[in-house]
């Protein structure tokens, strides 16, 4: 009944809506090979040893410096401890949270909700989005579903995950919602990367206090505040100059600190052993208000685990569960039972209990590797600030910075100078501004408590959507998740006045930032949608389209992957002429990790052969970076030419009987796919009878193309591909839309606040296309109009 219906609304619409829908199909051919581009590899149990080993010094840095500050924060009065067995109960709870939140959630569980080897919250969105319609741009069109590569599940239409599917997808507030959660999560991310340095440093620091007791705490703070600079300061080096040492010195403190939590529980105090019984954890809550204000100090030992999966695209699965489980997880409960095995019995060194129970004779050293582990520490957050606001900007939520490649080794290895002095900035103003660690502590649990959330809630659909679990499995992994984190999220929460507001200020600017941003790049999409050039008019105007056509190419960017922008159309308006070759080219990012090089582009041809116009995607994933390297016109030129030749081939296919088919299909590499059929190595083709639309592989084995035609086709061919070659010899032009958007006078006052001042503010600040796409400053047009939404 629905294909019948169909068919008649289709009838219903004429003759130009038959024309517009053969000529203009959607770009979004997504579909081919990228579906399985990502296989978790296995690796001999060598390598993956040494992977694990390599994966303490990006990973882990963080949770091993938490020693330093945690008993502090959850004592910070020296009158606070009452008897050995508040530390002993304050001692269960840190043993249990890690064992719940880090090790079963993380290490088991949330690692495995990986999108292609990526993690964060990012990550999970992009991954939501490839099983559910909820991306709020709408750059997929309904057909495409059978051609994307976004591995969606066939669900029962009686399944709680269809029913979950169909209410996330039936309103717009609710696809909205999930993308504010995700932003929300991001930013306190972001927040997680200025706080980091801040106290990490600073309590690697405060070591010279123990040693030197008149020392001032200015002077500490000025010199964290000097190692920050140095360490920001060295960013744009990249982290693979000097990640060879992050392992060893990560590990040789997680050894240094479990072998000195082990000869302080014989030196100490044994009987805090008795914190591995759970019962302990009850009692320590009948204590009373007290206790339960402690559990933001308490929280501060898990902090550094939301790393565990924002860096996970470093590393495999398996290395990092063997380096936690092996290594992290038994020297932190060593380091903290010997830590609270000292201070049952030191009751009045607290603030710096970790140098105090140190041995006089390893004191100092012990200081250089914590304050090299601090800076380990730091760097991995800060990294990963990096790789959050990439794929930030990549998905359309964050303005246009400058991202750089510090690595030709590994593709997740950038510097963004923008947000690396915002960020030293904001760690600076922290340092100094707090000065003491137990208000930098209080912010800082706060923003990791919202991540820890963002995570539980964002995995429950992952688990019912993507992996099809059970509901009382996610109901009991979300159970185990919020028994935890709730109690620690009431407590945070009641610290907002005395440094938890600093996160919340963040997360607040930036969650403006990119949701103002997002709402801009939507309707700037929306008004490309609504106001493009229908293929009639184009046809109407004829192969001249009413004008000179001048030697040269022009390639006019756009946003759309199907139909003609409204940009060209202004643009011959206004102006006599235009190029004799129209390349649109539409820059698409897809919701996957990369896509690889040789299916970068996809290429089709606009209206009849005589008219010269073609259109191409050029695909990237939200780890892709335009570098300058690149030579992207070439390859989009390669990309056309081999298109030219596959086209033909194709028609040539249409026409041949079944054993000129066969002939030409034992044609090497020449050979195209057609409906799943082997073309060769070093070829590849998707194609659709409507719209001649052809994925070409590699534009480098476009010289070595061998296409066996006809005489008269080949002379065609040879024609036309003369024709683009005399084009781009005389020269290339980049036409590239100068669009500005103003809100409508009849718009409410925060819409107007939104467009014309936030987005038009950082409109004029972030980087233009021009520069994002490398395009030559002589070689560039700029086309300007004004749109009102």
């Amino acid at each position: 009944m629905e294909t019948t219906s169909s068919t008649n609304e289709h009838t219903g619409r004429g003759t130009m809506w038959e024309l517009e829908r053969n000529l203009d199909q959607p770009m979004d051919a997504e579909a081919g090979r990228l579906r399985n581009m990502y296989r978790e590899k296995t690796y001999p149990t060598l390598v993956l040893l040494q992977l694990a080993f390599q994966s303490l010094g990006v990973v882990f840095g963080d949770l091993g410096t938490s020693p330093l500050y945690v008993f502090y924060n959850i004592f910070p009065g020296e009158s606070e401890i009452k008897d050995t067995e508040q530390v002993i109960g304050a001692l269960s709870l840190i043993i249990y949270s890690l064992t719940l939140i880090p090790l079963v959630k993380y290490v088991f569980i949330v690692l495995r909700a990986n999108d292609n080897g990526q993690g964060g919250t990012f990550a999970l969105y992009s991954l939501l989005c490839r099983h559910a319609k909820i991306n709020t741009i709408p750059n997929q069109h309904r057909t495409d579903e059978d051609l994307t590569t976004y591995s969606r599940h066939i669900y029962d239409e009686k399944s709680l995950a269809a029913k979950i599917k169909r209410w996330l997808e039936g309103h717009q507030f609710r696809k909205n919602a999930i993308l504010i959660l995700v932003l929300f999560g991001t930013c306190m991310a972001v927040g997680d990367g200025i706080l980091t340095p801040a106290i990490s440093v600073l309590s690697a620091t405060g070591g010279i206090q123990v040693e030197e007791p008149k020392m001032r705490n200015d002077v500490v703070v000025i010199v964290s505040v000097v190692i920050l600079i140095g360490l920001f300061s060295m960013q744009h080096f990249g982290t693979d100059k000097v990640s060879w040492l992050f392992a060893p010195i990560v590990f040789v403190w997680y050894i240094l600190i479990g072998i000195l939590g082990a000869v302080n529980i014989s030196k100490y105090d044994r009987s805090v052993l008795k914190a591995f019984n759970p019962v302990y954890v009850y009692r320590y809550f009948k204590r009373g208000k007290t206790s339960w204000v402690s559990l933001g100090g308490i929280m501060l030992s898990i902090t550094g685990t939301e790393a565990l999966f924002a860096d996970l695209s470093y590393f495999p699965v398996q290395a990092i569960q063997i380096a936690f489980t092996v290594v992290v997880f038994p020297c932190l409960l060593l380091q903290y039972t010997g830590q609270a095995a000292y201070i049952a019995q030191n009751r009045n060194s607290v603030v710096h209990a970790f140098y105090y129970s140190l041995p006089d004779s390893v004191r100092w050293p012990s200081f250089i590797v914590a304050t090299a582990a601090a800076v380990v520490a730091s760097q991995a957050t800060i990294s990963m600030t990096y790789s959050i606001i990439k794929q930030a900007l990549a998905l359309g939520c964050f303005p246009r910075v400058r991202i750089i490649h510090t690595s030709k080794k590994y593709l997740g290895q950038i510097y963004s100078p923008d947000i690396n002095w915002i960020l030293l900035i904001f760690c600076i103003a922290v340092t100094a501004g707090f000065k003491k660690q137990s208000q930098i502590a209080n912010a800082y649990g706060t923003a990791v408590i919202m991540v820890m959330l963002v995570t539980t809630f964002l995995m429950v659909p992952i688990m019912l959507l993507v992996w099809r679990s059970h509901w009382s499995l996610v109901i009991l992994f979300t159970a185990l998740s919020l028994v935890v984190e709730i109690p620690y999220f009431s407590a945070v929460v009641r610290k907002i006045d005395q440094g938890g507001w600093v996160p919340l200020v963040f997360a607040g600017a930036f969650l403006i930032i990119m949701y103002v941003w997002h709402y801009g790049t939507l309707k700037r999409y929306e008004f490309e949608m609504h106001s493009k050039v229908s293929m009639a008019w184009i046809l109407g105007l004829g192969p001249s389209l009413g004008l000179v056509r001048v030697p040269g190419m022009g390639l006019v960017y756009t946003e759309l992957a199907s139909g003609v922008p409204h940009i060209f159309s202004h643009f011959i308006t206004n102006l006599p002429a235009i190029h004799s070759t129209l390349v649109f080219v539409c820059v698409k990012y897809l919701p996957v990790y990369t896509v690889p090089p040789d299916e970068r582009f996809l290429v089709k041809r606009i209206g009849p052969k005589n008219f010269h116009m073609f259109r191409c995607v050029a695909r990237y994933g939200y780890k892709d970076i335009h570098k300058k390297d690149d030579d992207f016109e070439q390859m989009l030129f390669n990309s056309l030419m081999l298109f030219v030749r596959l086209e033909s081939m194709m028609e040539e296919y249409t026409d041949s009987d079944e054993y000129s088919t066969r002939e030409l299909n034992q044609a090497g590499n020449a050979n195209p796919r057609i409906n799943g059929t082997n073309a060769g190595s070093n070829m590849d083709l998707s194609y659709t009878s409507h719209d001649s639309i052809i994925q070409v592989q590699s534009p480098n084995h476009t010289g070595n193309s061998q296409v066996m035609l006809s005489g008269q086709t080949y002379q065609t061919v040879g024609d036309e591909i003369a024709f683009l070659n005399a084009c781009r010899e005389a020269g290339v032009v980049h036409i590239l839309g100068n669009t500005i958007i103003r809100a409508r006078r009849d718009s409410g006052l925060l819409k107007k606040i939104a467009i014309n001042y936030l987005y038009a503010f950082l409109r004029k600040i972030c980087r233009e296309n021009s520069v994002i796409f490398n395009v030559p400053h002589e070689s560039l047009l700029n086309v300007g109009q004004v749109f009102y939404v």
